[in-house]
């Protein structure tokens, strides 16, 4: 036990030192530089917003300047599509080449874009995009245009991610709200001199993108196209198209042209929008080319104190655990094991030297010597069978029962598999996070790796639901590997495929492209299931059995009444508060990064693997406490039960997730709230399935060390 604490010990102590790079990554496998006149491609992505969770490819908007299809003199056209990883996919993101001009060096006051023609149905779809907050992304050397914001002491610039659509402004005499459209954009390029050879070479890199919005109405216009004055705006461009007919309405109605019902007219009628942009080269040589993503980070940086805080707060309960842990296998079970042993020997002893007393009564009956022995026996093996049920009680009593097949087992070992399967794709994930392979500069990374990771992790998951498969005394293990390959995954795609039908139905690029899903069946069919039925056959022909210490007896014994702390439901919620308080501060940070603040990045996966550690520690230990005292109460149907307890914080999350939707986010709309409940719910199915994994083997492993130290 001793080796296990040190061996313990020492992974936590280097997972600390790990959390100490909490922002350490690896920006690009090359340097990209760039000469005096050379072009830079500005690349358009999508529009976002932390209010829905629906995403609209930037060139799919109907209000915005289509692409020429211009030749830039990189050889790229305007509208062209660059080629997408499966994680950029899965993201949203839709790729394309800009007809925005960026040459090194070269700046521009202004730039007429062009004169878009829209709808009034048009408008009213821009003008609910802007009252939704909708974010743009655009990407020049694989940096997200930014957003620039000054911590609040002033001391540090940093980063937020995209820029808005729209701005939103309250009419200060009605106090209704009028939305206004930003079509003017000042692109800012920081630049240094490149490192090595190619600086030397005249070679520049690009080290920061910035994006300055503006709103400039259609009367303030050049005849180039380019507006008047940038600086002092008083006319922005406001969404909204008169009505066709204002025949009935008073003058202050007319003027008051921010009502709603002022929209009323032909969805045909048009209105032009003029776009137009200013770029601007500055060259910044205190941003190094390495640490140009730490500007997005900075203000995730003043959180680090919080994330002490939670590894503190989870060291804390992970030692309690420990302790209690500790006693029970040191002290209780150990006085307990020597104690029935103890009481094996002195009975033994008993029926040994017992003397042999002659009755009066059996003299005068004329009994034989050798009926005289048996009967003084077998009141004996009564006296001796009387002693040992006084001193055997609690989980002692059930070395017959304790490894009995479970009810449903066929469908236990399936989950144990696809368990160890996210297991070593979660490991794989924080590990390269950890060590900065994943990183934002990777751009849909985290999603491609850990597909690839569960894919590939089929063969374990095939072993370990064989081994458990063929505890149970299951013949048949190709069935066994079929469920395992597909009942989990099943699911997930099952899941997936019926939020695309609705997402679909609202043209978002959240959809998942029909190729796309046809290219995830094939991984999930032609790779995954092949290596889940090699693993099977390797784990159930060619790998030994799990012996079990004890025999099962024939018949099953009767369970007692149980405390009311001890069944099923209560024990589940009760253990899982534990591990929910562990990763509860951390998970603040994770579902403030995926739902509430888009535009961040959530980048301390140092502190996160910690915390991962942690927890499976703490989840270990909860089970392992739970179902000692559980067999204490003479209950052994601990098989279903310390899978269910070790995933029992999942309930805790999934519940967590709901306070989160009412009291923390302004998600609207029917289709945006269904994913966010769907995509939760799967993703607490997932964890709870890696924690009920490490719960069930937890437990499988103390009930084996434990009925092997006494002897039956």
């Amino acid at each position: 036990m001793a080796g296990m604490m040190r061996v313990g010990l020492g992974w936590l102590l280097s997972s600390l030192v790990i959390s100490q790079v909490q922002a350490f990554y690896v920006p690009g496998w090359s340097i990209k530089s760039y000469k005096e006149g050379e072009h830079i491609p500005l690349m358009v992505n999508k529009a976002y917003s932390d209010n829905t969770q629906l995403q609209y490819a930037y060139y799919d908007l109907p209000f915005v300047c289509p692409p020429a299809g211009k030749s830039h003199a990189s050889g790229l056209l305007s509208g062209q599509s660059i080629s997408l990883n499966l994680g950029e996919v899965l993201r949203g993101d839709r790729i394309k080449i800009s007809d925005i001009d960026l040459t090194v060096g070269h700046d521009s006051e202004c730039t007429f874009l062009c004169d878009q023609q829209v709808t009034r149905r048009d408008l009213r779809r821009a003008r609910e995009l802007v009252k939704d907050g909708y974010v743009v992304e655009w990407i020049v050397d694989n940096l997200p245009g930014a957003t620039s914001f000054v911590t609040v002491d002033k001391t540090r610039k940093y980063y937020a991610a995209g820029f808005k659509l729209g701005v939103t402004k309250f009419d200060s005499s009605t106090g209704k709200p009028r939305y206004f459209l930003n079509n003017h954009h000042t692109i800012v390029i920081r630049y240094r001199t490149a490192p090595g050879r190619a600086g030397e070479a005249g070679g520049k890199v690009v080290v920061g993108f910035e994006v300055y919005t503006k709103s400039i109405g259609p009367n303030n216009k050049r005849e180039n196209g380019c507006p008047v004055e940038l600086q002092d705006i008083e006319d922005n461009f406001e969404l909204y198209m008169p009505p066709n007919n204002t025949d009935g309405l008073s003058m202050s109605e007319q003027l008051n042209n921010h009502y709603d019902y002022l929209d009323e007219g032909d969805d045909e009628d048009t209105i032009t929008i003029p776009y137009s942009y200013s770029v601007y080269f500055r060259e910044d040589n205190s941003i190094e080319w390495d640490r140009r993503w730490d500007l997005y980070f900075v203000n995730q940086e003043e959180g680090s104190r919080i994330h002490w805080l939670a590894i503190i707060n989870s060291l804390i309960i992970c030692g309690l655990l420990s302790g209690i842990v500790i006693v029970i296998l040191s002290k209780t079970i150990r006085t307990d094991i020597k104690g029935y042993k103890e009481g094996s020997i002195e009975a033994g002893r008993k029926l040994k030297y017992v003397p042999r007393p002659r009755s009066p009564k059996s003299e005068k009956q004329g009994l034989g010597l050798l009926e005289q022995e048996t009967e003084a026996e077998n009141q004996l093996d009564d006296a001796s069978d009387d002693e040992a049920l006084e001193d055997v009680t609690g989980w002692k009593l059930l070395h017959g029962d304790v490894f009995r097949r479970p009810q449903y087992g066929h469908l236990l070992a399936p989950l144990v598999g696809s368990g160890t399967q996210v297991l070593f794709m979660a490991i794989g994930l924080i590990s390269l996070s950890a060590v900065g392979i994943l990183n934002p500069s990777f751009r849909g990374g985290f999603l491609s790796f850990g597909c690839g990771l569960f894919v590939f992790a089929g063969i374990f998951s095939g072993y370990f639901s064989a081994k458990v498969y063929k505890g149970f005394g299951g013949v048949n293990f190709g069935k066994n590997a079929l469920i395992t390959a597909c009942f989990f995954p099943g699911l997930l795609f099952g899941f997936v495929f019926i939020l695309n039908l609705f997402v679909w139905a609202q043209a978002s690029s959240t959809a998942i492209p029909f190729g796309t899903l046809l290219a995830i069946a094939l991984l999930w069919l032609g790779i995954q299931v092949p290596l889940v039925y090699l693993g099977s056959w390797y784990g159930y022909a060619r790998s030994g059995t799990w012996e079990n210490p004890t025999k099962t007896s024939t018949i099953p014994r009767q369970v007692p009444q149980q405390a009311w702390y001890i069944k099923s439901l209560q024990s589940i919620l009760f253990a899982g508060l534990v591990p929910f308080t562990v990763i509860f501060i951390e998970l603040l940070f994770v579902f403030q990064s995926v739902w509430q603040d888009k535009s961040g990045y959530y980048y301390v996966f140092g502190f996160l693997s910690v915390v991962s550690l942690i927890l499976i520690v703490t989840v270990a230990e909860v089970t392992i406490v739970t179902i000692y005292v559980q067999l204490c109460s003479e209950n052994y149907h601990w098989w279903w039960q310390s899978f269910a307890v070790g995933g029992g914080s999942a309930l805790w999350v999934f519940l967590y997730s709901i306070w989160y939707y009412f009291f923390k986010l302004h998600i609207t709309g029917f289709v945006s709230s269904m994913l966010f409940f769907v995509y939760s719910f799967m993703a607490c199915c997932v964890y709870g399935l890696l924690t009920g994994t490490v719960g069930f083997l937890s437990a499988y492993a103390f009930i084996r060390k434990l009925y092997a130290a006494i002897k039956v």
